[in-house]
């Protein structure tokens, strides 16, 4: 397999939108569809994959790196989660000490020395990128999980800005919006007129729902603990979108 054919996408968004509760459940719903997929937590706090882990916290690439140095093999990085969804951790540095992005990058780069993709061989990465650090160069497609709150919507902008940056130099592309419903008054229209400022648009509507809660209180996905879930068709949607968008 060449990596070049590897389908490589960004979830971008402020702390606190459900970011990654938006990427795990995309990523069971792209692996209950057949694809191998590979799902990178780039925050220090190295919670994006808990929910495709049975709640369960993995080792980061830059701890592992601490403690194994040379010895260090994908085994002891990469960690096979509901669906076979491969999950990694870059993980990052104390709050307040250190640069998160330049950590981001050095997990990259680990991951490329001990060519991780071509051993496992995905069909489609998506990294669950911090808000605030906008690395350009790993993913071609970039979506952001917003709300229709202010700052939300701020956030939105700010990163859009970014990936525009990007662009100009030949990668990443901004493909849409998640919006993941708040329940403000007047939202759909407050995010509508916001996407059009921003020039992009609304790739998912996903509701507030207590299924989402309901299957995080479990350990997981609403695919992995739930029967019969609204939710399930939901995050079935944005995969089908996200993977017309090819």
């Amino acid at each position: 397999m060449n990596t070049k054919d590897i389908r490589k996408i960004a979830i971008y968004g402020k702390g606190g939108i459900g970011k990654s509760t938006t990427t795990s459940n995309l990523s069971a719903a792209l692996a209950k569809k057949g694809y191998r997929v590979m799902q990178i937590g780039c925050d220090p706090k190295a919670d994006s994959t808990k929910n495709l882990m049975g709640g369960k916290r993995i080792p980061t690439v830059l701890e592992q790196i601490k403690t194994k140095g040379e010895e260090l093999t994908l085994e002891d990085i990469v960690f096979k989660g509901f669906g076979g969804v491969l999950c990694v951790e870059s993980g990052g540095p104390t709050p307040g000490v250190g640069c998160a992005g330049r950590g981001i990058i050095s997990a990259f780069e680990k991951l490329e020395e001990l060519e991780a993709f071509e051993t496992y061989q995905p069909d489609i990465v998506i990294y669950d990128v911090l808000g605030d650090v906008v690395c350009g160069g790993y993913a071609k497609d970039v979506y952001v999980v917003s709300s229709g709150e202010m700052m939300s919507l701020y956030a939105a902008n700010n990163i859009a800005s970014a990936i525009r940056n990007f662009g100009k130099r030949g990668y990443a592309q901004l493909r849409g919006l998640i919006l993941n419903a708040k329940n403000i008054e007047n939202e759909r229209e407050i995010v509508a007129k916001a996407v059009e400022e921003i020039g992009t648009q609304v790739v998912c509507y996903v509701p507030r729902s207590p299924e989402i809660q309901e299957a995080e209180n479990r350990g997981g996905t609403v695919f992995e603990f739930l029967t019969n879930s609204v939710m399930q068709g939901v995050y079935n949607e944005l995969a089908d979108r996200i993977l017309a968008d090819a």
